[in-house]
């Protein structure tokens, strides 16, 4: 991030009362034939400062304080949902379009809806196409923001970065037709389908009698056609065979004939919407046990044999991706099971492998990049906001400990909303800690996911604590944005993301 005035950001700024106070983002800038737009900000907020000739156009559309120049007029506009609009029309690449088809897809969830210009600014440099605008149901009822809001947000920010390169907008684990509805009508970009209330994975421990029993309730129609496709023979991949037994076959029939049928109606829904306006993701991962490699077929196949458009598919993998840390698990394994993954992607030839709960997994980072040739989805979501509050915990000592101190007390409602095997009692009280430590707290896993998780308590349901950490990270701007960009490099250099746009 860097200030600069140029001449015409200095003539505007002197037409208004604190213009003095004026500074002016620099790779902002842009101008068209009619309208001279730029972010600036001064001591208390963000804003758009604009000039054109006349009040007419694109300039009428903004609201705002206006102010005469000598032969034009300005417009001093805030960051609301109508000047969002208007900024999406007059520079149509602030608004969200699909990128699941590219190559490499990153998502870069952001809670506050403050590192979007971070993030944007080291998209320029990457081989990567980004998703800015991301945000799961659940944490919007934490945070309190709408999927409009989260897409204004990122409007502004990537305006602010001057990133022309486009991102996407993703209505994330999206389980209801209602919030579906929701998430479209706000313009999202791409939908990320959570199966889960579909699935009935306890028939992956069935067997047996009891397994043959609820199997044949099943249609006949449905088990005929079934056993003929997937009894049929070896299913070749590159370099290893899937082989289903009636047993695994009759528990894929079980666990996932409902999610499709689900699925096949929401596929139907984006058809209605609008053909290529927004990307499907299917999400599998949301279960206990890691999703077989034949599991993964079926699905594949499935949604193929139901005309489902799908650009990813998100498996639950073996060994544990939980929140804002590394990997844990086998890498061996890991390395293995997710091979095999990526080959069936391959096999159907339409789709690309999707990774949640993807960031801080560092240590499997590299084999995600090469078994897959840069060719997937990466999910991350409070890795931003951890990265805020360790810019706190250096900037504000005092803030920050208020914030551990609320995390530990909002830590059982948390609980119950993420699966985390973290021990927090390691965890030292506030009091003990010197300001100097305090980071520290950052760079451990009980720390993290303490932080990670807990971020409702603060952003939902404290408006005087959400209103410091937002004023905090306003003042101390650049310190979160090189603690974003530090982090963010760190994620695409080990998936072996080309830095060469």
């Amino acid at each position: 991030m860097s200030f600069n005035l140029k001449p015409v950001a200095a003539e505007i700024a002197a037409l208004f009362p604190n213009g003095n106070e004026f500074k002016f983002y620099a790779d902002s800038y842009q101008k068209t034939d009619k309208l001279t737009a730029m972010m600036a900000r001064d001591s208390q907020s963000r804003f758009l400062l604009l000039c054109a000739k006349d009040n007419a156009g694109d300039f009428a559309a903004f609201d705002g304080e206006c102010a005469a120049g000598k032969d034009f007029t300005a417009k001093k506009a805030p960051l609301t949902e109508k000047n969002a609009a208007a900024l999406r029309k007059a520079f149509p690449w602030t608004a969200p379009v699909p990128v699941l088809h590219k190559k490499c897809s990153f998502g870069c969830g952001d809670r506050l809806g403050l590192a979007t210009s971070a993030h944007a600014e080291l998209f320029k440099k990457y081989n990567a196409f980004p998703v800015f605008a991301q945000q799961s149901i659940r944490e919007l009822i934490l945070t309190k923001r709408t999927y409009r809001s989260v897409i204004d947000d990122a409007t502004f920010q990537v305006f602010q970065a001057g990133y022309t390169g486009g991102y996407g907008a993703d209505g994330d684990h999206l389980k209801s037709f209602e919030h579906i509805d929701m998430a479209l009508e706000t313009g999202v970009t791409m939908l990320t389908l959570d199966l889960s209330d579909e699935l009935h994975p306890a028939f992956a421990e069935t067997s047996g009698a009891e397994l043959e029993k609820a199997y044949a309730a099943v249609p006949a129609a449905v088990r005929s056609e079934c056993e003929k496709i997937y009894l049929a023979g070896p299913i070749k991949l590159k370099s290893s065979t899937l082989q289903f037994s009636k047993e695994e076959l009759m528990r894929c029939v079980l666990i996932y004939t409902d999610a499709m049928n689900f699925a096949a109606k929401v596929g139907e829904r984006l058809r209605q919407h609008g053909a290529g306006k927004v990307d499907l993701e299917i999400s599998v991962d949301e279960t206990s046990a890691p999703t077989l490699p034949e599991h993964h077929y079926f699905v594949a196949n499935e949604l193929k044999r139901r005309q489902v458009v799908f650009a990813s598919l998100a498996p639950r993998f073996i060994g544990e991706f939980q929140k804002g840390i590394d990997y844990i698990g086998d890498l061996k394994e890991f390395r293995k099971q997710f091979g095999q993954h990526v080959e069936i992607a391959d096999f159907f030839g339409t789709y690309k492998v999707s990774v949640h709960s993807g960031s801080d997994k560092f240590s499997a980072f590299p084999i995600i990049g090469e078994l897959t040739g840069g060719h997937f989805h990466l999910k991350t979501a409070g890795t931003s906001w951890l990265e805020a509050v360790e810019a706190i915990s250096y900037a504000d000592p005092k803030l920050f400990r208020e914030i551990y101190t609320k995390a530990f007390a909002a830590l059982p409602a948390a609980l119950k909303l993420y699966h985390i095997t973290a021990d927090f009692s390691v965890l030292p009280k506030e009091e003990t800690l010197t300001d100097a430590q305090l980071p520290d707290l950052l760079k451990c896993v009980p720390g993290r996911q303490l932080l990670h998780i807990t971020y409702g308590a603060m952003l939902g349901d404290d408006p005087v604590m959400h209103d410091k950490i937002y004023r905090a990270l306003f003042v101390h701007e650049e310190e979160y944005q090189k603690q974003l960009d530090e982090h963010f490099r760190k994620h695409l250099d080990k998936l072996g993301i080309k830095a060469d746009k």
